[in-house]
């Protein structure tokens, strides 16, 4: 069962609160969608690539270091 009012300021307090919590849930989802956006920009994508390049490329520099793996040169003599 609901809640029993035994006054109208009751109902309106409730009802105000009810109204600020979905001002409140409305702008987090502003927020969450603004932040998404600015995830899938171009810029932050192309960022994302960079440093996963850079990352990667570090990893092997280390596994290479660790393991002694030599960088395979082609040679051009004949």
């Amino acid at each position: 069962m609901g809640k029993k009012y035994t006054s109208y300021d009751q109902i309106d307090r409730d009802l105000k609160i009810l109204k600020l919590q979905t001002d409140i849930d409305k702008e987090e989802v502003k927020l969450s969608v603004d932040q998404v956006k600015s995830n899938i920009s171009p810029a932050a994508l192309g960022s994302d690539l960079f440093g996963s390049m850079i990352q990667k490329a570090l990893i092997l520099k280390a596994l290479s270091k660790m393991f002694g793996i030599k960088k395979l040169v082609a040679s051009s003599k004949k």
